[in-house]
C-alpha cells in the first residue's frame, strides 16, 4: 500500500537524484537475493488461460474474511539483527501502536518494549551498536523525530527535537563507535545539512552544509562526505571531494532524464560503485574510478537494475536485483549465492518469494523473509554456520492462505503501441467471465506495482472482485524512455493506458463492463478523479485516497524540501504559467460538470504531499452540483492512514461502497 506522490520500489539503499530518494524517509536495508536472469513474459492471457490457472473445477464458495482481519496490525515485522548478531529487534503493536521490541537471540528470555509510542506508529527502526533508533511523526506530518533507547526501554530521548524539522539517515557509519550521519532541514526547510550524531550523548556536529541545491550525500568508509548530487531538478551534477576540507568539485553531468546513484566507495575508497542511466535507457550497475572512468558490472537488456549489496569485509559487491514480473537476482558471490539456494531448498520456495532480509556484520547470520502473492510473510533466522533454521514468526497467520487469490502478471498493448504491463487477481474460485472489476492505478507516479502480498487486493478479491493494476507510462523500472513517455501526459496518455487496460479486461470477457470500479491512493487517487471525469461513461464506481485534484495547488503547497526538485515537476507535469491551459485541462476540479459517477474519497488532515485542499475542492464542488460523493477527513492521519483504527474504517467504508454500486 504505497501512498507516496513519489513511491519507489523499496529494496533501494542507493543514494541518487531521482524524487523517490529526495523524499525518502530513511535508507531502506538492502533486501538481496536470486541468480538466474529471467525475462518477463509478453504473454496476452485470456479469460480461458485465467480460468485454467484459477482452477476451473473447483467452484466451492470462499469464506469471506473481515476487513479487520485483513487490515489490522499484522503480528511481529520488520526484524533486524544487531551488528554481532545476539540480539533482534522487530516491531509489534502496543497500545494499539506499532513499537520497538528487543530479545536474545538465544536463550529463554522474554522481548522487551524499548519503545512506548501510544499515538503513532514507528515508522521504522535500525540498530547502531548497541543502541535502538527509531523515527517518528506526528499524526502523518512526516516530519519524522529520530529517537534513541536503550535495550530496556527506560531511556528514550528524542535525538533531534526540533520543530517542523525532518530528518533522514544519511549513513550509520559502520565501524565508527557511537556516531552516525543524518540530514537535518533545520537551518533551511527546503535543503538537508549533513550532521554528525553521537546517539549516546545527542551531540551533534554540522559537517556538510548545503549549498541550496545537494538532494544526497555519501559518505567513503571513513565516515567523511566525499560525494553530493546537486540538481536543479532536471539536471544533475555529481560533485567529488577528496577531502572534507577540499571544496566540492563536478565529477559527472547528467542531464535531462539521466541517474547516477552512487552506493558505495569501495575499501581503499579509489573507486564507486553506483546504478546509472547515463548515455543508455536502463538502469546499470557500473564501477567508476576516481578519474570518472566507468566499467560495466550488469546490465539486463529489459528492465533496470534496481539495487545491489556491498560488503565491506569483502570489499565487494555480492549481489544485484531486477525486477520483471517478480523479483529476480543475480549473484557475484559464490558463498552467499550457496546460502541463498540452500535456504530456498530447504524452504522449498522460488527465488522471488525468498529475500535475505537482514545480516550480521559477518554475513553469517540472516533474517530470512519468505513472501509472495498469497503469502503475507514469515521470518525466519539463519545461522549459515551452524545450519540453524528457525521460524521466528508468521505474519496475519489469522488468514487462511488457502483463501487467498493469484495475483497474474498481464501485459497488452496500448492505443500508440506501447507494451504496458500489470497484474490481475482473480476472486478465488469463481470463473473469469463477467466479474466486477476495480482498476486500481498505483501512487507516484514515478513507481510500479511489484508481484507479491497487497492486502488491498487480496481484500477486494475476497469479496468477488477482479483487480486490475497497471504499470502505465511513466512508471518506474522499465526504462527511462518509458518513464519519459509519461511527461507531461497526466490525464492524457497515461490516462489511455489504463482505459485500455481496462478494455483489455472488458475484451477479454473477464470484466463486466457495467460493474467497474476505480480505486487509487495518492497519483492513484488523481487517476481516479481523472477517469470518471474524462471517461464518465466506464466507471460505476471510484474511490480518491489523498489524490489531486488540481494540479495548480498541488504545485503550490508541496513540502518546503522538495523545492530543488520542482523543476522537475515543471519537466514532467507541467508548468502552472508555462503549461497553464494544460494543467486546466487535466485538473478535475475544473470539469466537475463531466462527473457523474457516484464517489467516496479519503483524506488525512495533515498531508504535506497532497494537501487537505486538493480533497476539500473536488468533494465541495461536486456536493454544489448534487453529485453522490462520501467524504472521510481523518484529523490524526496524513499520506495515507497508518492508524490501525483509522485503517480498518476506511477499508470498511470502501467495501461497503463498491458493494452498494458494483453488486
Amino acid at each position: 500500500m504505497a501512498f507516496t506522490l513519489l513511491a519507489a520500489y523499496p529494496l533501494s539503499t542507493v543514494a541518487n537524484d531521482s524524487l523517490d530518494q529526495v523524499i525518502a524517509m530513511i535508507s531502506e536495508k538492502v533486501e538481496v537475493d536470486a541468480p538466474i536472469l529471467k525475462t518477463q513474459s509478453q504473454e496476452i492471457v485470456t479469460a480461458e488461460k485465467m480460468e485454467n490457472n484459477n482452477g476451473e473445477a473447483n467452484t466451492k464458495e470462499v469464506k469471506e474474511i473481515s476487513v479487520e482481519d485483513f487490515m489490522r496490525n499484522p503480528g511481529e515485522l520488520d526484524y533486524e539483527l544487531s551488528p554481532d548478531g545476539e540480539y533482534i529487534s522487530f516491531s509489534s503493536a502496543w497500545e494499539n501502536r506499532m513499537n520497538v521490541y528487543v530479545q536474545k537471540m538465544h536463550g529463554d528470555g522474554e522481548p522487551v518494549r524499548v519503545s512506548s509510542s501510544k499515538d503513532r506508529d514507528v515508522a521504522a527502526s535500525f540498530w547502531k551498536d548497541n543502541h535502538i533508533l527509531y523515527l517518528k511523526d506526528e499524526g502523518g506530518d512526516e516530519n519524522f523525530h529520530l529517537y534513541s533507547s536503550s535495550f530496556n526501554g527506560q531511556e528514550e530521548r528524542d535525538l533531534t527535537p526540533f520543530p517542523n524539522v525532518k530528518v533522514q539517515l544519511i549513513s550509520r557509519l559502520s565501524g565508527i563507535p557511537n556516531e552516525i550521519l543524518i540530514g537535518l532541514n533545520k537551518a533551511d526547510p527546503t535543503v538537508f545539512d549533513v550532521y554528525k550524531l553521537n546517539v549516546k550523548t545527542g551531540d551533534m556536529k554540522l559537517v556538510a552544509k548545503n549549498s541550496g541545491s545537494i538532494v544526497s550525500w555519501l559518505a567513503d568508509h571513513d565516515g567523511k562526505i566525499r560525494i553530493a548530487i546537486e540538481t536543479d531538478g532536471v539536471d544533475s551534477t555529481v560533485l567529488y571531494r577528496a577531502t572534507e576540507e577540499d571544496d566540492f568539485k563536478p565529477f559527472l553531468q547528467t542531464n535531462k532524464s539521466d541517474e547516477i546513484s552512487p552506493i558505495a566507495f569501495s575499501k581503499d575508497n579509489q573507486s564507486i560503485y553506483a546504478l546509472t542511466n547515463k548515455g543508455r535507457d536502463k538502469m546499470e550497475l557500473v564501477v567508476f574510478d576516481l578519474d570518472a572512468k566507468e566499467k560495466l558490472l550488469y546490465a539486463n537488456p529489459q528492465v533496470d537494475v534496481e539495487d545491489a549489496l556491498y560488503d565491506k569485509k569483502k570489499d565487494a559487491l555480492l549481489a544485484t536485483t531486477y525486477v520483471t514480473d517478480k523479483l529476480h537476482y543475480v549473484f557475484f558471490d559464490k558463498e552467499l549465492e550457496n546460502i541463498f539456494n540452500y535456504l530456498k531448498d530447504e524452504l522449498q520456495v522460488s527465488e522471488s518469494e525468498l529475500i535475505l532480509d537482514d545480516h550480521n556484520e559477518d554475513m553469517t547470520k540472516f533474517i530470512v523473509l519468505v513472501t509472495s502473492d498469497k503469502e503475507f510473510g514469515t521470518y525466519y533466522y539463519y545461522d549459515s554456520i551452524t545450519k540453524e533454521l528457525t521460524k521466528l514468526t508468521e505474519l496475519a497467520p489469522w488468514l487462511d492462505r488457502n483463501a487467498m487469490a493469484d495475483m497474474q502478471p498481464i501485459s497488452y498493448t496500448s492505443r500508440d503501441g506501447l507494451t504496458i504491463h500489470g497484474y490481475l487477481t482473480l476472486p478465488k474460485n469463481k470463473k473469469p467471465e463477467q466479474l466486477p472489476l476495480i482498476v486500481n492505478p498505483h501512487g507516484g507516479p514515478w513507481a510500479r506495482d511489484t508481484w507479491g502480498f497487497n492486502q488491498e487486493v487480496q481484500l477486494l478479491a475476497n469479496r468477488g472482485y477482479a483487480v486490475l493494476q497497471v504499470n502505465f507510462r511513466s512508471s518506474t523500472g522499465y526504462g527511462k524512455a518509458f518513464t519519459d513517455a509519461g511527461n507531461k501526459q497526466w490525464g492524457l496518455k497515461i490516462q489511455d493506458d489504463i482505459t485500455d487496460g481496462v478494455q483489455w479486461a472488458i475484451d477479454q470477457g473477464i470484466a463486466d463492463p457495467d460493474r467497474i470500479g476505480i480505486y487509487g491512493a495518492s497519483f492513484g487517487g488523481y487517476a481516479t478523479l481523472a477517469g470518471i471525469t474524462f471517461t464518465p461513461d466506464l466507471y460505476a464506481a471510484a474511490v480518491d485516497y489523498v489524490g489531486v485534484s488540481n494540479i495548480f495547488t498541488l504545485l503550490d503547497t508541496i513540502p518546503p524540501y522538495w523545492k530543488t526538485v520542482r523543476n522537475d515537476f515543471y519537466k514532467r507535469v507541467g508548468h502552472p504559467i508555462d503549461d497553464k491551459e494544460l494543467l486546466e485541462a487535466i485538473s478535475p476540479v475544473f470539469h466537475v460538470d463531466k462527473i457523474k459517477t457516484p464517489l467516496f474519497v479519503a483524506q488525512g488532515a495533515n498531508d504535506p504531499r497532497v494537501n487537505q485542499a486538493e480533497s476539500d475542492q473536488i468533494v465541495e464542488a461536486l456536493q454544489k452540483r448534487g453529485v453522490d460523493v462520501e467524504y472521510m477527513l481523518k484529523e490524526n492521519e496524513g499520506h495515507g492512514f497508518r492508524n490501525e483504527e483509522n485503517r480498518i474504517e476506511f477499508y470498511r467504508a470502501m467495501i461497503d461502497f463498491f458493494d452498494k454500486n458494483l453488486k
